[in-house]
C-alpha cells in the first residue's frame, strides 16, 4: 500500500503533537519496568516474537535461580538458561545470544556495562548489531533502555500508528527500510527539544505508542475514543479541501 505524500515538516511536528496528546491522555508511563539495567538487557531479548507477560514469567525464573545480575548469569549454563527462559519461547535460540553478549561484555569491557554505555552511541549500535539475535530494534533498546543514549525506538504499533494517520510517504508493510524511516521521523520530530531530554522523550514517546497501540491500534483499528482520533479527522478534512472538484483538475 502506497501512502500520500505529505511535506515532511508536516509528519514530524504531527507526530510531536501525538507524544503530547498522548502523555495528557495516560499519562507518564515508567518504561522500562526493570530493577536494573542488566534486567532490561535481558528483557529486550527475550521479548523478541512474545509477550510481555510470558517475558516476566522468565525473568521471574532468573531472578529465583539468583541470576538476574552479570555474574549471576555467567555462572548458569547454557541448558539451564533455556530451561529458565523456556516461557518467552525461542528459548534454544534466546539463550545463545544472551550467552554471546555476556562474552563481548566481558571480552571487551570486562563484564561492564558503565564501560559499554560510555562508549559513542554509534559504536554501541554496531557492536550490538553484530551480535546474533539483535537487529535494530533490539539494538536500540538496549541503547535507550538499558544504556540511556538518546536513540528512539519504532516497533509495530508505531508502524501501524504512522501508516494509518499517513505520516510515511511510500511504504509497504514489508519494506525493509520502514524501521529507519520511523527512527528518522521521530528524531526529527523531537529535534527541537533540548539534547539532555531527548532520551526520556525517546522512553515516555516509544511507551506511550505501545500503550495506545494495545488499545486502539492493534491488527484492527479500535479509532472510537482513541486520542489520536482527532488527528485522523483533521488529516482527512485537510485532505478532502486540498481534492481537485469533481471533473476537473489541478495544474
Amino acid at each position: 500500500m502506497n501512502l500520500v505524500h505529505k511535506p515532511e515538516p508536516q509528519h514530524q511536528h504531527r507526530l510531536r503533537w501525538m507524544h503530547d496528546r498522548l502523555f495528557q491522555a495516560y499519562g507518564p508511563q515508567h518504561w522500562w519496568p526493570a530493577d536494573a539495567p542488566f534486567e532490561v538487557v535481558l528483557g529486550a531479548y527475550l521479548t523478541q516474537n512474545t509477550s510481555w507477560k510470558a517475558v516476566e514469567r522468565s525473568l521471574a525464573n532468573i531472578r529465583e535461580a539468583g541470576a538476574l545480575t552479570v555474574d549471576g548469569l555467567r555462572s548458569l549454563s547454557l541448558r539451564e538458561l533455556e530451561q529458565l527462559i523456556r516461557p518467552s519461547g525461542f528459548y534454544t535460540r534466546k539463550a545463545l545470544a544472551l550467552k554471546a553478549f555476556l562474552v563481548m561484555l566481558d571480552d571487551e569491557f570486562g563484564g561492564s556495562l558503565h564501560l559499554l554505555a560510555d562508549l559513542p552511541t554509534a559504536r554501541v549500535r554496531h557492536l550490538l548489531l553484530a551480535l546474533p539475535g539483535v537487529g535494530p530494534e533490539t539494538a536500540d533498546a538496549i541503547l535507550l533502555y538499558a544504556l540511556r543514549h538518546p536513540v528512539p525506538v519504532a516497533d509495530e504499533y508505531l508502524r501501524r500508528i504512522a501508516e494509518r494517520h499517513q505520516l510515511l510517504e511510500t511504504a509497504e508493510r514489508g519494506n525493509r527500510d520502514v524501521y529507519k524511516i520511523l527512527t528518522d521521523l521521530t528524531q526529527r520530530a523531537f529535534s527541537a527539544d533540548p539534547v539532555d531530554a531527548r532520551a526520556a522523550l525517546f522512553n515516555e514517546f516509544h511507551a506511550l505508542t505501545v500503550a495506545v497501540g494495545k488499545a486502539h491500534c492493534g491488527r484492527t483499528p479500535q479509532c472510537v475514543n482513541c486520542p489520536l482520533r482527532d488527528d485522523i479527522l483533521s488529516n482527512l478534512s485537510a485532505e478532502s479541501e486540498n481534492q481537485p472538484p469533481h471533473g476537473s483538475s489541478k495544474s
